[in-house]
């Protein structure tokens, strides 16, 4: 029945869908009776349901504006090694259909129903940068207006190439495009807007996400650059998306363990350099150290080089220069107490200023410990020098023995050994002292760039 209440009795509500073909208008009045009971009657969009494959305009020269607007949900998986972004979106798109109008009065005031998107044609908008085909789910539906407006939300999971950089390893942060077109029409008959601000996208997705994990949002720009194909052209709307890595979980259990085991291997200098475990400690920690790395190869990135490998890398070096600095002054200790070279005289003055700066360098060198303030008789790990060159006769046994004036040179002769001994253990207690302040001025560079590194 067409204009007349139903004899049923309720409401006889009328939707009327204008159906404008180019050049020509045609209306259809639809009876929908029992719309505030039993939803709307399937025919009454059933003249725009047929006409689904063709881009809905009253003039074909007139392009399509639709609007666009997502919501990301969610930051799945960043995968380094094949430069791969995963994250859920929500995507909203808005347009209008001037074949679809109706009287809300007339339809007990319904300003907008329902309707599968499926029956409805739909833009071809996808996301240039995705790997995957369209996972959307099927059975979606479409929110019509009055006025022959259509939304379309759909969540889908994308999974779009991203330039990853991972030198900054973990205080990294990425940015990713999402670059939404049209697969078919130019610009000629379809252009694109924005279906909100772009600070509303920005603060919605940061409110709405879901995960907590490794990354989180920073901020959301776009760009609407018209793409050149051949002699089409076509819109297109591009998005920037910030992300940033939570660094928290590489700090615990990466950076600060090397941190404390490089700071242990700077304090063992302050062991004696005459001590026998100076070196097995430094060796020990060494051989820590290569088992910490083994251990956290699975936290640092499979592909590329980031700085946090570099640093790693650098603590290593130290720690085995470190090594080397402790077996070197083992060595010249050894020396200075077994069979101590003679010195040249470059390098006793030059230990004289070191030892003495205040004073002026001595002629020649002095007889026993004078200047020097050491006895070498009482260094762990030195032996006595009498025992080096055997027994010193004394005066009685020299007179016995029939040489009355040997005692004198024998004795010049031990003072002279002592005195070279002493000479030798304090250049190579100086030198210890000397590289490990190198050591440090390295280490405190070398941690000084690496950190100014990655706060840029």
């Amino acid at each position: 029945m067409e204009g007349g209440w139903p004899s049923r009795g309720g409401f006889l509500l009328c939707l009327t869908v204008s159906l404008l073909l180019q050049g020509t208008g045609d209306t259809f009045t639809i009876n929908c009776s029992g719309f505030d009971q039993h939803g709307v009657d399937p025919a009454t969009f059933q003249a725009v349901f047929d006409r689904k494959a063709f881009r809905p305009v009253t003039n074909l020269s007139l392009p399509t504006q639709v609007n666009i607007s997502f919501t990301l949900s969610a930051i799945l998986e960043v995968d380094i090694h094949r430069q791969l972004l995963t994250s859920f979106l929500w995507i909203t798109m808005t347009w209008d259909n001037p074949f679809i109008s109706w009287n809300p009065e007339e339809c007990v005031g319904s300003h907008k129903v329902t309707v599968l998107a499926e029956n409805l044609w739909l833009p071809d908008i996808l996301i240039m940068e995705s790997m995957d085909v369209d996972g959307a789910p099927a059975g979606l539906i479409a929110y019509v207006s009055s006025g022959g407006q259509i939304q379309y939300d759909r969540p889908v999971k994308v999974t779009s190439i991203c330039n990853l950089d991972i030198f900054y390893f973990p205080f990294d942060q990425q940015n990713c495009t999402l670059t939404f077109r049209s697969f078919l029409y130019t610009v000629d008959s379809m252009l694109l807007g924005m279906a909100q601000e772009l600070w509303m996208i920005t603060d919605m997705s940061r409110n709405v996400i879901q995960t907590q994990g490794e990354w989180e949002l920073l901020d959301i720009k776009k760009a609407t650059p018209k793409m050149l194909m051949g002699r089409s052209l076509y819109d297109q709307i591009t998005f920037y998306v910030a992300i940033r890595r939570r660094p928290r979980l590489y700090v615990i259990n990466l950076l600060l363990p090397s941190s404390f085991l490089m700071a242990i291997d700077s304090l063992s200098f302050f062991l004696p350099a005459e001590s026998e475990n100076r070196a097995p400690f430094k060796i020990t920690l060494l051989l820590g150290y290569n088992v910490f790395l083994l251990m956290m190869n699975d936290l640092l990135p499979a592909s590329g080089t980031p700085l946090i490998s570099v640093y790693f890398a650098l603590c290593l070096s130290l720690m085995v220069v470190s090594l080397l600095e402790t077996i070197f002054i083992t060595y010249l200790l050894h020396l200075a107490t077994t069979q101590p070279p003679p010195m040249p005289h470059w390098l006793h003055s030059l230990l004289l200023r070191c030892t003495s700066p205040r004073k002026c360098c001595p002629a020649g060198p002095q007889k026993g410990n004078t200047g020097l303030g050491l006895s070498p008789a009482h260094l762990p790990g030195v032996k006595e020098p009498v025992e080096l060159v055997g027994k010193v006769p004394g005066p009685k046994e020299a007179e016995l023995n029939g040489c009355p004036g040997s005692t004198r040179a024998q004795q010049e002769d031990e003072a002279q050994k002592q005195h070279l001994v002493s000479l030798w253990v304090q250049f190579s207690r100086v030198m210890d002292t000397l590289l490990f302040h190198l050591y440090l001025l390295f280490m405190a560079t070398s941690m000084t760039t690496v950190i100014i590194l990655w706060n840029t």
